[in-house]
């Protein structure tokens, strides 16, 4: 595995682990930093889940993923197809990457960690950009929880 294969985020959140857990596990909770619809969603180790993406210039799309593992307030994963945003492309045949979050206790709050793993299986002829732009994404994505988080 080389570097272009993997990215990796950290982000110390000022919560206790078991808000920032629910922010993680708790589908609808979720959804509403990611920017993906999960009302009445549940993640379920073994088992997809489905939704509409809200993100701003991305609501034409769903959001599909399979959940890994559910570790209460330690691990969190899902494998998914990163940067499938043509809604006329057949991703389902493609490799997906792995999306692994892990907390840990820190002074002052909680550290989680993102990693997403397996772009070297990607396409090649979609693989740099399904990487920039997902690790773009991953920059964003930890910010809104870390807002997410704040909000009263």
């Amino acid at each position: 595995m080389n570097l272009s294969d993997r990215i990796e985020r950290k982000i110390l959140l000022k919560a206790p682990r078991s808000q920032v857990w629910r922010a993680l596990a708790n589908a609808e909770s979720f959804g509403q930093w990611f920017g993906v619809a999960l009302e009445g969603k549940r993640f379920v180790a073994g088992e997809r889940t489905e939704g509409k993406i809200t993100y701003p210039g991305y609501e034409h799309l769903f959001w599909d993923v399979q959940v890994m593992r559910v570790e209460p307030e330690r691990v969190f994963a899902f494998r998914w197809h990163p940067y499938a945003v043509d809604p006329e492309a057949d991703y389902s045949t493609e490799p997906t990457t792995l999306v692994l979050f892990e907390l840990e206790d820190m002074d002052g709050g909680t550290l989680l960690r993102v990693v997403e793993s397996g772009f070297d299986g990607i396409p090649a002829e979609r693989r740099l950009k399904a990487f920039r732009m997902n690790s773009r994404g991953w920059d964003d994505q930890m910010t809104n929880i870390e807002t997410y988080l704040a909000a009263p």
